[in-house]
């Protein structure tokens, strides 16, 4: 017969009962050296967000314009999203606008010439400095560094040359904010996050007024940069802008924004995530490049000697003198201390009780590339742009750039999403709007039904190309998408060369004629050319190189195994 003992504890000791469940031993442990001093708390995105908005803008900005990696993350991404500019591409539901689509070809072309038109001069902006392409890269490069940007839609009276009242006027993000009704005494950022508008009661959050439902109704802009250093004229006045039109619902003005957080009105700098990180690089980069630089001179140091006690008498102007004395007629000559200098092949006379010791200024950091690396990479990981894309570096194989290149383009493509629903896409709607009603262009039923509209002013944007890096394998597999019925030629055409396919095509004709007007023969071969022996790469997907080249010579056959 077993016995059940029942120890108890210790007199005056109470046992500890240690339970875990679920995050309770991981990231909400409460108990670990490391977590229990932990307390970050998440609140709102007016606390989060718009309480922080001016110094990180100002910070965000800081890194942008004065450290190198900062600058290449905003230049990078601003030149693969947008570039030269994106392209318009009219796209018409034929079927719902009841065309063939030959005539919505037709159509398309007439529209993109009568668009470039204003797009393309300087008209277009309000102050007459940028066309519309421009204005897409300094809304874009507004955009990623102050978190958000602004376009207002303005009108001024056709012309002769410019048929067109639309002008468009880009606003950075510090001329949106809260009005100082009671003055302008507070420094800018200083006033509240939120406040209420006292004539309808909505609420302002950081220069964006909503209402009731949340809904945004109008923005606050201010005539000029509130509390600038150098426009300090007048008083800084702020005019509420409507966000949709009373009688028509078009916009008024565009915010050129990407949110993360469901109740977020403003938006967030681009280099946020990596502010503090990008600093310390900046620091450590400047502070390694004193040094290599200290290390290309001698340090020089003066001593005194048992002749001469006192340093500061033989370094004072005027000191030294000449073997012989003023009594013998002999002027002791004027020396400044600052005509001895440090630098390459320098030769200084020093005067007598002067002694000069070198002392080695070497300091070598090895630490100094793999740790920035490491670094550059955590930067690059943050903003979704591979650290050899981010410094232009490709010192890997060619499957690996190539897959650098792919996952930052990912990036690339999203940004320029994002911006053309933003800017390109409105300010085209807001064109063709007038275009149709002054009688320019013609779309039946434009203003009767908005599936109607909304199938006439569907289009695509179109930018600059991924950087390719095996044009042989980018063809193959742009030509095979287009076999398989996975993409078009006029797709392929636009990204990858940034053309127009009906446009290559006519030149096309227009070539081939004239060669054979002249006599030219042209070789034509379909088979790939030879890939050069020791091609970084050659052995890499080589059997699917091959297979390629065997479906570009008889497409028709099934080369599914």
């Amino acid at each position: 017969m077993s016995r059940k003992r029942n120890r108890a504890a210790p007199s005056g000791r109470t046992r500890k009962r240690i339970e875990n469940s679920g995050y309770s031993g991981g990231g909400a442990n409460l108990q670990s050296n490391i977590l229990k001093s932990w307390f970050p708390i998440k609140l709102s995105s007016k606390s989060d967000i718009d309480r922080n908005l001016l110094t990180l803008r100002n910070r965000a900005s800081d890194e942008a314009i004065n450290t190198p990696i900062g600058a290449a993350a905003i230049g990078t991404s601003t030149l693969n999203a947008v570039g030269t500019g994106l392209t318009l591409f009219p796209r018409l539901k034929c079927r719902i606008l009841g065309i063939s689509p030959d005539e919505g070809r037709e159509w398309s072309r007439r529209v993109r010439q009568e668009f470039e038109m204003w797009a393309s001069s300087k008209d277009c902006d309000i102050y007459r400095r940028n066309n519309f392409y421009d204005l897409q890269y300094i809304a874009y490069t507004a955009y990623l560094t102050d978190g958000d940007a602004f376009t207002l839609f303005r009108r001024q009276k056709p012309t002769a040359w410019m048929p067109y009242s639309l002008r468009l006027q880009v606003l950075e993000a510090n001329r949106v904010s809260n009005p100082l009704l009671s003055g302008n005494t507070a420094p800018y950022g200083l006033s509240s996050v939120e406040m209420r508008n006292t004539s309808n009661g909505n609420r302002i959050v950081s220069g964006v007024e909503v209402n009731d439902d949340g809904a945004v109704a109008a923005y606050w802009v201010s005539n000029k940069v509130p509390f600038d250093r150098i426009d300090v004229d007048g008083i800084v006045e702020w005019q509420r802008v409507e966000a949709f039109g009373a009688r028509t619902g078009m916009p008024n003005i565009l915010q050129i924004c990407h949110d993360v957080r469901a109740d977020q009105f403003r938006g967030v700098p681009y280099l946020a995530p990596v502010i503090e990180t990008l600093k310390q690089v900046s620091r450590y980069t400047t502070a390694e490049l004193a040094s290599a630089i200290v290390k290309t001179f001698f340090s020089l140091f003066f001593t005194q000697n048992a002749t001469n006690m006192d340093v500061g008498d033989v370094l004072g102007s005027p000191y030294g003198s000449y073997e012989g004395s003023e009594a013998e007629g002999e002027k002791a000559p004027i020396v400044d201390v600052g005509e001895y200098a440090l630098g390459a092949g320098t030769l200084n006379a020093l005067p007598k009780g002067v002694d000069v010791k070198a002392v080695d200024a070497s300091n070598a950091q090895s630490t100094f590339k793999p740790f920035l690396d490491e670094l550059i990479k955590q930067v690059g990981a943050a903003l979704n742009i591979p650290s050899e894309v981010l410094t232009k570096a490709f010192t890997s194989s060619y499957s690996a750039s190539r897959a650098a290149l792919l996952q930052a383009w990912d990036e690339f493509k999203a940004r320029r999403v994002w911006f053309s629903r933003d800017f390109c896409q409105p300010v085209y709607e807001a064109w063709l709007t007038e275009a149709v009603a002054t009688g320019r262009i013609d779309a039946p039923g434009f203003f009767d039904d908005p599936l109607i509209r909304n199938a006439w002013c569907n289009a695509e944007w179109f930018g600059p190309a991924m950087s390719i890096l095996d044009p042989m394998k980018d063809v193959t597999g742009s030509h095979l998408r287009v076999l398989y019925g996975l993409s078009t030629r006029e797709r392929e055409a636009a990204e990858m060369t940034g053309s127009d396919y009906e446009d290559n095509l006519a030149q096309l004709a227009y070539e081939k004629d004239k060669m054979e007007e002249l006599g030219i023969t042209e070789q034509e071969s379909t088979s790939p050319a030879p890939r050069p022996s020791g091609t970084e790469g050659e052995d890499e997907g080589k059997g699917d190189s091959e297979r390629n080249e065997k479906m570009l010579e008889n497409p028709q056959r099934s080369w599914i195994s």
